[in-house]
């Protein structure tokens, strides 16, 4: 079967972004990214604010903590809602129509589909660094800690919420390190998947 959805998961800092964007221009199909945050604040009643904050993120504290966070008496924590309400999301947006997602776990909620490429791309440090340094404009010292804070919370979430592993290879169709083949190629070789 032809693959419709493309879900990318991706390192701060290796371009999967801007890689996921270009390929949906390219096919001219949906691409979703941020734009999820607002159905999922509406659906959920939260607010977007919060949304971002929490349904790709864990807490700065870690597994434990997540695990342990205020949850009702049925034992639901409200990170526990956000994630039952992008599921269905994103669930919904498979159906709907072909599309790149970018993270909040899609390879893991879309895993039973057959139409559907789930890629990780990864980068080498030194040029992760340094595109996070030209984008956010701050220092090396502040990039590093940017990519190690923010990869350590969506490896929480995403290792809380699914039962594989953030990164591992065998867990993706496809594992690509921008650093080496540069957004183009990455594009390209993304692109061919999918005819």
């Amino acid at each position: 079967m032809a693959k419709r959805i493309i879900t990318i998961s991706r390192e701060f800092g290796s371009g999967g972004r801007f890689i996921g964007e270009e390929i949906a221009k390219k096919l001219g199909i949906a691409y979703y990214d941020k734009n999820i945050i607002n159905q999922i604040a509406e659906e959920s009643g939260l607010s977007p604010d919060y949304i971002q904050e929490s349904a790709e993120l864990s807490p700065k504290k870690g597994i434990l903590a997540y695990a342990l966070a205020g949850r009702d008496i049925t034992g639901k924590s409200v990170e526990d809602m956000v994630y039952e309400v992008q599921r269905k999301v994103i669930l919904e947006l498979a159906e709907k129509e072909p599309c790149v997602i970018i993270g909040r776990n899609a390879d893991f909620i879309l895993k039973d589909r057959d139409d559907v490429l789930n890629v990780f791309i990864h980068g080498n440090m030194p040029e992760k660094t340094k595109r996070i340094c030209q984008l956010y404009n701050v220092s090396e010292q502040d990039a590093v800690k940017m990519m190690t804070d923010t990869d350590k919370r969506r490896m929480t979430n995403y290792n809380f919420y699914t039962d594989q592993r953030w990164g591992k290879a065998s867990d993706y169709t496809l594992c690509l390190n921008s650093s080496q083949l540069g957004y183009d190629k990455c594009e390209e070789i993304i692109m061919e998947c999918v005819k």
